[in-house]
């Protein structure tokens, strides 16, 4: 298993960790990049194949710590209460918008957090919408990273759509 994740991440020269691809291939999602992206930012898509009992979407909007804190806690106390439950929790957090910055290498001030969440819970996943990190690469004349932990999805709103028409709950800190 490392050994392809490794290569596949090589291959792809994406800015996702090994770490998170071994996550992502661990707990039977697809992964799949596509190559019309730069190399420092590659559009992923996920979508697990595994089926969760209980489905929750967050949305992160906002640059504020106190929102993107929020919705962390929100994340964790929803994990462990199933948790505690022995049921099992699908939960992503989506990020648009300001609230791109929770993802962003530079400016995030939740990124250690996010980090240890997302090694701490498997069935936690940050989405990144690549419309708003494209614009504000435009807007900063600069490439604009994001986290080994978030992975580019094209459209943070369709992407709470999607989730939303699979039966995920959605909440707004």
């Amino acid at each position: 298993m490392r050994l392809a994740v490794h290569t596949f991440a090589q291959t792809a020269g994406s800015t996702c960790s090994a770490l998170a691809l071994a996550t992502c291939l661990t707990l039977g999602f697809d992964v799949a990049i596509s190559s019309a992206q730069s190399t420092s930012t590659k559009t992923a898509k996920v979508s697990s194949t595994q089926t969760a009992k209980n489905k929750l979407v967050i949305q992160v909007d906002e640059k504020t710590p106190e929102v993107m804190n929020l919705a962390l806690n929100n994340a964790e106390n929803v994990i462990e209460y199933y948790k505690s439950k022995n049921e099992t929790v699908d939960v992503h957090i989506v990020t648009f918008g300001p609230g791109l910055h929770m993802l962003r290498t530079d400016t995030s001030p939740v990124k250690a957090r996010v980090a240890e969440m997302s090694l701490a819970h498997s069935n936690l996943h940050f989405a990144a919408c690549e419309n708003t990190r494209a614009r504000m690469s435009k807007a900063e004349n600069k490439e604009i990273a994001i986290i080994s932990e978030g992975v580019s999805v094209p459209s943070g709103v369709v992407t709470l759509m999607e989730l939303q028409a699979k039966g995920y709950a959605y909440i707004r800190p």
